[in-house]
């Protein structure tokens, strides 16, 4: 880019262009009582790579008969990613496993896995790395050492605190929720 000509009687005036070098995706998910975690790193985040993930969280519990995953509202995260990428019968059987639980829009401290991602970041992702496969090699190596020290998470958020925090939300779904508002 080629920088404006100055102008006479005029501040000199710069600007800051940031190279991005690319991006990926990190999906991941987290059991908080017992501190186990899954990561995967995939070059793109589409249905094709949320299907891979589900398959794999899926195997890591094969006497699951349902995985409970909570998780934000993101257009990949559903069943459609599985029929889409998968044989219909395999499809079926993936979607079975799995009941979905979806945080409500601009709540995602209501996912867990967030608390996650923010450790991630204060470890390791809160500068550049420079490539896709030494991003892999950091942040998988420091799940496998918060797996190995059991970091579990000590959910303090309960029933009464979200009907507090969330009671706009709830009146508006439903007038007699005004009975929840703290006075």
């Amino acid at each position: 880019m080629e920088p404006l000509a100055l102008q006479s009687g005029q501040v000199r005036k710069e600007h800051y262009a940031y190279e991005k070098l690319g991006s990926c995706a990190l999906l991941a998910a987290i059991e908080p009582l017992t501190g186990q975690r899954i990561a995967q790193v995939y070059a793109q985040r589409t249905k094709r790579e949320y299907a891979l993930f589900c398959q794999a969280l899926a195997a890591a519990y094969p006497e699951a008969i349902k995985i409970r995953l909570v998780q934000d509202n993101l257009n990949t995260h559903d069943t459609s990613s599985f029929y889409e990428n998968l044989p219909a019968d395999e499809a079926f059987a993936l979607a079975e496993r799995f009941e979905f639980f979806f945080t409500p829009k601009s709540a995602s401290w209501l996912n867990m896995i967030e608390i996650e991602f923010s450790a991630l970041t204060r470890l390791c992702l809160d500068r550049r790395i420079p490539t896709m496969a030494k991003l892999e090699q950091e942040v998988l190596a420091l799940i496998a050492v918060r797996n190995s020290q059991k970091i579990k998470i000590n959910w303090q958020f309960s029933i009464q605190s979200s009907r507090t925090k969330l009671n706009s939300h709830y009146i508006a779904v439903h007038e007699d929720n005004k009975k929840f508002k703290k006075s």
